[in-house]
């Protein structure tokens, strides 16, 4: 359940950078790009605070990190690729 609530805080991360990018002038592209770094961030703190706090190893938080990571970062690039090219 945890890591459904994770995905979707990333989720929403990026409509919220989408949105405030769009507020302060910039592209989808630059507004989905933005979000990348911040949830990378956001998702090694939840990889840190499983290895630390709730006693798992790093090999068994690395690949939720990595999904967590990953699907909402596969689609900000979408949105970059795709206002990128237009």
């Amino acid at each position: 359940m945890h890591t459904l609530i994770v995905l979707a805080s990333g989720f929403g991360l990026l409509a919220a950078c989408l949105f405030i990018g769009r507020m302060v002038g910039l592209s989808l592209g630059a507004a989905a790009l933005a979000f990348v770094p911040l949830w990378f961030v956001g998702t090694a703190i939840n990889m840190w605070v499983g290895v630390t706090r709730a006693g798992y190893s790093i090999a068994e938080e690395f690949p939720i990190f990595l999904g967590l990571f990953s699907l909402p970062t596969v689609i900000a690039l979408a949105i970059w690729w795709k206002h990128a090219r237009s």
